[in-house]
């Protein structure tokens, strides 16, 4: 699958968030990337605040457009908030399962070991990063990579109750997904109401 493999830095850069994570070159500059980043002080349209929303949602889950647009037609034919269903179907991909789990220290960390085999869903191994999980089902270290080291440390001290809708088993090295976040749960800034609004016109 097409992923973005570019500079990280810049991205987070350009929205004024780690949205990948801790980054050192943001927090020494925390400014727009380029010659004028600093100076930079133009107004940015309606549309262009849209659009920035559904590039930093993008971004933070891995998703390149065609599958981010599969999702919101998903979620606009389903009952309830479009905006919220979105994060939520996010929320529910593998890939971004691993990493609320600790399994991983990245979404893309995470969807590298969905692709290596080293995850099982409900006891088969599974290797599509964008496989969505449903509510019951269960995600884990696949029994021959329990021993692996990397997994060991990415687990270490890692706090699983900030996931309300994540029950972890430390013993199994598996958790279960028990039902979809509300919006009040997902951490993530991003704006849905704007990516609706974007898509709606």
């Amino acid at each position: 699958m097409a992923r973005y493999i570019g500079p990280k830095s810049k991205i987070a850069r350009k929205f004024g968030e780690p949205i990948y994570g801790p980054d050192k070159v943001l927090s020494k500059k925390n400014y727009a990337p380029g010659q004028h980043g600093q100076n930079r002080r133009k107004k940015t349209s309606e549309y262009g605040m849209q659009l920035a929303e559904k590039q930093k949602a993008k971004y933070t889950y891995g998703v390149l457009e065609r599958q981010f647009r599969i999702l919101f037609e998903h979620a606009q034919r389903s009952k309830g908030i479009t905006g919220e269903i979105l994060l939520q179907l996010l929320e529910s991909r593998l890939d971004n399962l691993v990493y609320r789990l600790g399994i991983a220290p990245t979404r893309a960390a995470a969807r590298q070991m969905v692709s290596h085999r080293h995850i099982t869903v409900d006891g088969k191994v599974v290797n599509i990063p964008s496989c969505i999980i449903k509510p019951g089902q269960v995600v884990a270290v696949r029994e021959k990579s329990k021993s692996l080291e990397v997994v060991a440390n990415n687990l270490a001290g890692f706090n699983h109750s900030k996931y309300p809708w994540i029950e972890w088993n430390e013993s199994e090295l598996a958790g279960t997904y028990l039902h979809m976040p509300a919006r009040e749960d997902i951490p993530e800034n991003i704006k849905e109401q704007l990516i609706v609004e974007l898509y709606s016109k």
